[in-house]
């Protein structure tokens, strides 16, 4: 590791080999607390390229446990809409909130989260708050797959390796560093979905993340960071201001786009009329979108957002015709139908 580190701190990018051997030194117990530091300090101040967080993501994902999604006949393609967090906004769910409309559409879900780190409700406390089991091992995820078409892996269950750098991630941060961790959340899915919405907290990591994900092996990324009428970043399509979208795939160069709630015909909304609160009351907002009762901007960055999915995972050709596809699922009733499939498949599973 002394090598790797010299490496890093003379600003030289590490090879493929050597992202391998740095990855799982990181994940050995034996190593010390302090020489993992050093390394993930050192990859950091040098400025980590995407071909080498692509490459810590593979290895990571070697000592994943495997969900075995490829055992189910699928009916739609693979997806996971997810955020980094981190924009500090305190916004509601928005993407699993989305997710459902995205399922009602054809989607296959295989979203893949964690609780609240940088807010007061993430993914698996909202879930949860719906009455989700969020710790079901593979055999309860593919069984809600099978029977709802959405399925949610909680991220500390799939990834037990990162017990061993638990700690330095701790020391870190309470030091005020940053690390490749603080990345890498929505690259780590083990399902490995082919199509995939990340919400980035800087406008700067778009193409970086797009192309990422592109090296990963995504038919279809979109990568998208919107903004609030003060210039904030928002790490989802906002409803605020513009949203950058880097788009990438595996047939498709990277496109750099810009869009405004305008292009679509939806009304420009305040902070605070999407801002939500603890998991109880995202719990309750996610329900009212997806049943009717919600039908303010709300219910409108919500279709935004599961709109831009639709269209990622090819399920409609552009954001506009995607839109009128999110409207249907929730009118019919078939968004909320998949919420409570999914609640009941979560909670049959007795494996």
């Amino acid at each position: 590791m002394d090598a790797l580190i010299k490496h890093l701190e003379h600003g030289e990018e590490l090879s493929p080999q050597e992202i391998e051997v740095a990855a799982n030194l990181l994940l050995e117990p034996a190593v010390t607390d302090a020489k993992k530091q050093r390394l993930l300090l050192a990859l950091s101040k040098k400025g980590e390229t995407p071909a080498e967080i692509a490459g810590f993501v593979e290895v990571f994902l070697e000592h994943a446990v495997d969900p075995m999604i490829g055992e189910l006949d699928l009916g739609g393609p693979t997806l996971d809409v997810c955020g980094t967090g981190g924009d500090q906004l305190e916004l509601f769910n928005v993407s699993t909130t989305a997710m459902f409309i995205a399922a009602a559409a054809g989607a296959v879900i295989v979203k893949h989260g964690n609780r609240g780190i940088t807010s007061k409700s993430g993914g698996a406390d909202v879930l949860e708050a719906l009455g989700i089991r969020i710790d079901l091992p593979p055999a309860g995820f593919r069984h809600c797959i099978h029977t709802a078409g959405v399925g949610f892996l909680y991220a500390p269950n799939y990834h037990p390796a990162f017990k061993a750098v638990a700690n330095v991630r701790k020391k870190l941060a309470a030091g005020g560093h940053r690390s490749i961790f603080n990345l890498i959340g929505p690259l780590l899915n083990p399902a490995r979905p082919e199509c995939q919405l990340v919400g980035v907290f800087s406008r700067e990591h778009c193409p970086a993340f797009a192309e990422i994900l592109q090296r990963l092996g995504r038919d279809s990324a979109w990568v998208v960071c919107g903004s609030t009428a003060d210039g904030r970043s928002v790490d989802e399509l906002s409803l605020m201001g513009p949203t950058r979208i880097c788009k990438a795939g595996s047939y498709q160069d990277l496109e750099d786009e810009e869009i405004t709630p305008a292009d679509f015909g939806l009304k420009t909304a305040r902070l605070e009329d999407l801002q939500g609160g603890d998991a109880k009351a995202n719990a309750k907002i996610l329900a009212d979108i997806l049943s009717g009762k919600e039908l303010g901007p709300k219910r409108d960055i919500t279709l935004l957002n599961a709109a831009a999915a639709l269209a990622c995972a090819g399920l409609a050709d552009h954001i506009g015709d995607a839109l009128e596809i999110a409207r249907d699922t929730i009118s019919s009733g078939a968004a909320m139908n998949h919420l409570d499939l999914l609640q009941k498949a979560s909670q049959s599973f007795s494996g």
